[in-house]
């Protein structure tokens, strides 16, 4: 088991330290500046991610990457330690500021706590491996001393992207890697796609006319973003504004766009900090609409639900009851609605306290969610009193759910036992309104309970305190 185990964690780290050397090899393919530091270090995101989803112990593969990608680049074994010791710090110093002040890996659901990780892994920890990166280089004469501003500020801003732009889209989607579109959200998230990238080649791709191929027109990107991130979630923003700094680096990269400068390193650098706002902006509001209908969602729930025993609550009830019977005047099909009332709720209270009343009620919630089907609504309509709305069902089968009820709760053997009386009617037998439904099966109640039981040519069970069923 434990072999099995360290094998596991073991070629976790290979895996990331491969992961680590293929993106760095990629990103110091644009160092030029210098051969080691370059405005564009994905490495830097891969690194935070695989911290904040795996673990502070899986640092080991971040050293040995970034020490992989120094040996194979430039530099003798000196500076590379150097480097990766910074790059590993960077990661820990960035996965514990955001575990400590933006909640981790769940730091891109709440805008405060966007605008926290892009201050304290964005800005602050990637400070760590830009300074140490760079003096490791100047001492290993590698770089000359009067370069230090140029070439720390290309590493800092490099990895400032890096982890503003690569860490959200590699945990949101580690984290939910499920599709849950319906086919509207499928192709609408196609036309989303396409519209960027078609936006994107003709900001940064040369699409224009030369004449104006190098015009400031990159806020069109903004409305997709704006777009991503109402319609979808910050997982979607995120995807968005990966594939949109793909397409700006290529095409500034070939001399496109309004980032195109005297140098390359210069264009990048600049393009840099526009893809860096651009991925704060664009998750900072995909987060406020994702907590906007979280917001919604609850308060549509609470004004449907009832807080104590989570059954519809009266309201609700007399929606879908208004609901059914127009279906039921269009279709012909039957239902019938039970009204429940709980024997001696106000003695339960006041011998055993509250909390024990507002169990008792729960316990009688959990009986009628089992008694009926996804189809049927139960509900509280207030105090001691329920209520079933049971759909395709007639009068007898209406009195075998209430029987089911009854049996249930006298095998209950949880303190206080107890007792209920139940009411039917059914549609449209008993009324073809909501006023005359409700009154047939009050007066059922009502005369089960002047009589004590019901009777026996019904088939229904009545439940007392301290008592057995009556068949």
């Amino acid at each position: 088991m434990n072999s099995s185990r360290s094998l596991r964690k073991l070629a976790l780290l290979v895996l990331l330290a491969v992961i680590y050397l293929i993106a760095g090899k990629l990103g110091l393919r644009l160092a030029f500046v210098n051969p080691s530091a370059t405005a564009v270090w994905p490495p830097a995101g891969i690194a935070l991610a695989a911290l904040l989803v795996l673990g502070y112990q899986v640092w080991p593969g971040v050293f040995f990457g970034a020490f992989l990608v120094n040996i194979t680049t430039a530099g003798s074994v000196a500076t590379s330690v150097g480097i990766a010791m910074g790059n590993t710090l960077e990661a820990l110093a960035g996965c514990y500021l955001v575990n400590r002040f933006a909640h981790g890996h769940k730091a891109f659901s709440r805008a405060q706590d966007i605008f926290r990780f892009a201050a304290l892994a964005g800005l602050v920890s990637t400070a760590i491996s830009a300074t140490l990166g760079v003096t490791s280089l100047c001492l290993g004469g590698l770089a000359r001393w009067s370069e230090y501003g140029p070439i720390w500020s290309t590493w800092w801003l490099g990895d400032a992207g890096g982890a503003l732009v690569i860490t959200p889209l590699l945990v949101l989607w580690l984290r939910d890697p499920r599709f849950r579109w319906n086919r509207a959200q499928l192709a609408e998230a196609v036309i989303l796609l396409t519209s960027i990238f078609l936006i994107g080649q003709n900001v940064f791709g040369g699409f224009f006319p030369s004449s104006i191929r190098n015009y400031p027109l990159e806020f069109l990107c903004i409305p997709f973003l704006i777009w991503a991130a109402f319609r979808f979630s910050p997982r979607e923003t995120a995807t968005a504004v990966f594939v949109i700094a793909g397409i700006a680096i290529s095409g500034t990269l070939a001399g496109f766009g309004p980032f195109v400068r005297g140098t390359k390193n210069e264009s990048l650098v600049l393009l840099q900090v526009y893809v860096s706002v651009s991925a704060v902006i664009g998750l900072a509001l995909a987060a406020l609409v994702s907590e906007r209908k979280e917001i919604e969602e609850k308060l549509q729930q609470l004004a449907a639900t009832d807080p104590v025993t989570s059954l519809a609550n009266y309201r609700r009830f007399m929606e879908v009851l208004t609901e059914e019977i127009k279906r039921s005047q269009r279709t012909g099909s039957p239902f019938a609605v039970l009204l429940l009332d709980l024997d001696g709720m106000k003695q339960i209270n006041d011998r055993h306290g509250h909390l024990v009343g507002n169990r008792a009620l729960s316990r009688l919630s959990a009986v009628l969610q089992s008694c009926g089907r996804n189809i049927d609504t139960a509900a509280r309509f207030g105090g001691d009193e329920f209520s079933m709305l049971l759909l395709d069902t007639d009068g007898t089968a209406a009195r075998q759910v209430a029987r089911r009820v009854s049996e249930r709760l006298a095998a209950d053997q949880e303190e206080p036992p107890l007792a209920v009386g139940i009411g039917i009617s059914a549609y449209p037998s008993d009324g073809e309104t909501i006023e005359s439904l409700l009154e047939a099966a009050d007066r059922d109640l009502y005369q089960m309970k002047r009589s004590g039981r019901w009777s026996r040519d019904r088939g229904i069970v009545v439940v007392r305190q301290n008592s057995q069923p009556i068949p």
